[in-house]
């Protein structure tokens, strides 16, 4: 089975020929593309961005109706509604994200469309600029997330021959672009979530704006775009307008890598906002928001599982990995070329969540990527590495700010990581990540990003 389903992917794209030096070879690539323009890939955010506002916030406020009406009063139309959410929450079993979705693991799929060309239908027509792929498992309550490049040369079906994979929309809508990753990666997709362009700006709006530290100072003027981003490095409360200059800022040397990130770290603030007491007052304008734009398959009660099952999930518990592959330009159109193997290799792990057998004490390699000001603090983690028995061969300067664990090989998993933590105290507080085609400093089993963040 593990076979056709290799020969399936293996079929809608070839590797490029790769150079000596792989790493340098694909940021030279990055670095050409940020150049072009296009729009941002916008990650896991936009997704998480309304459902996590719109529902979780909700059923979050749902369950403190004494704080309701304490500051709204009993008979209040706030808190008579969210005492009676509360009460159906109940009577779902405390909903324990059991049925309708089931024990069985979900893959849900979750698009964020561009704007129309027609106001008066918000999704007719558009491309999907974001495509992740989540498997859920209600039993673990865990998410595990893939990012599909909006570029990935692929075969349509119904005889519409091969395109970029974000045109599968535009061309058969949504139905179109289930059929299309269904065949692409060997996978069945149980239910999707899209999300319009417009969500960011409006849900942020909605909560009047949201904290977020801006790693470097950010300058930009695209008048045709009518964008302009004037963001100096250090903690801000972003507008709705700055906070889509965050998000969609290009220039960096690690190209969209360094967006998806901003896009996480964008995430953390908004879970952060919807945290506090305040929030229930904007509740009203985010479920507003949310139904002009939110489209999906999912019943409202399957939504409130989904949300009652992510209210408690941090950040860091979510397994993430883009497919991997290399970009290639034919004429004046750019593709993204699948790595068959590896991409088999990410479906396996973060789809099918098969196990690979973890040897703790079998010799690993690392790479140590320090931010600025964070030297010294590498140092230390050179030392705690070693002292686990692990070989570093690579130390290098890198401009993403937070730290990270970043797993390169299929034997370095949460259970290694989670391993790692007993012996390196200094990972502790590190997000995991998967990037199994993406070697910033040298062809290790993992990378760490030491940050002060």
């Amino acid at each position: 089975m593990a076979e056709n389903k290799s020969k399936r992917v293996k079929a809608f794209g070839t590797t490029t020929a790769h150079s000596t030096d792989k790493s340098k070879a694909y940021l030279n690539e990055v670095r050409r593309r940020q150049e072009e323009h296009e729009k941002f890939v916008r990650g896991f955010v936009l997704f998480f961005l309304l459902v996590v506002a719109a529902i979780v916030g909700i059923f979050y406020f749902a369950l403190k109706t004494d704080y309701c009406a304490k500051h709204f009063g009993a008979d209040s139309p706030i808190t008579v509604f969210f005492t009676k959410m509360s009460k159906a929450n109940k009577n779902k079993s405390d909903a324990d994200f059991s049925l309708p979705l089931g024990h069985r693991r979900k893959n849900i799929l979750l698009l964020g469309v561009d704007v129309s060309d027609t106001p008066d239908d918000l999704w007719t027509g558009t491309r999907t600029d974001t495509i992740i792929l989540a498997n859920v498992d209600s039993k673990t309550k865990t998410i595990n997330a893939i990012s599909i490049p909006r570029d990935s040369k692929v075969y349509l079906p119904a005889g519409n021959g091969i395109q970029k994979i974000n045109a599968a929309h535009s061309i058969g809508g949504v139905d179109m672009t289930i059929k299309t990753i269904e065949n692409t990666l060997g996978v069945r997709i149980d239910r999707y979530i899209m999300v319009h362009d417009e969500a960011v700006k409006k849900i942020v709006e909605a909560i009047g704006g949201i904290d977020v530290y801006v790693e470097k100072n950010m300058y930009y003027n695209d008048y045709a775009g009518n964008l302009h981003i004037n963001l100096s490095k250090g903690q801000h409360h972003l507008s709705p307008r700055e906070a889509v200059g965050y998000l969609r800022f290009r220039h960096d040397p690690m190209g969209d890598i360094g967006r998806t990130q901003r896009q996480q770290w964008f995430l953390r603030g908004l879970l952060t906002e919807l945290k506090k007491p305040e929030t229930i007052t904007k509740i009203p304008d985010i479920v507003g928001v949310a139904k002009k734009y939110i489209k999906t398959n999912m019943s409202l009660y399957e939504l409130t599982q989904f949300a009652m099952m992510t209210k408690n999930l941090e950040m860091d518990d979510i397994e993430i990995a883009t497919l991997p592959g290399a970009p290639n330009k034919r004429g004046y159109i750019s593709y993204w070329i699948l790595d068959p193997e590896k991409t088999q290799e990410v479906v396996n792990r973060l789809i099918y969540r098969r196990k690979v057998d973890t040897d703790f004490d079998s010799p690993a390699t690392a790479s140590i990527l320090y931010t600025d000001g964070n030297y010294k603090a590498s140092l230390d983690m050179r030392e705690q590495l070693k002292e686990s028995g692990i070989n570093v061969i690579c130390e290098s300067h890198i401009s993403r700010t937070h730290s990270q664990f970043i797993a390169h090989k299929p034997r370095i998993t949460k259970e290694y990581f989670s391993h790692m933590k007993e012996h390196v105290p200094m990972i502790n507080n590190y997000q995991f990540v998967y990037e199994p085609a993406i070697y910033m400093c040298a062809d290790t089993d993992f990378s760490v990003v030491v940050s002060d963040r």
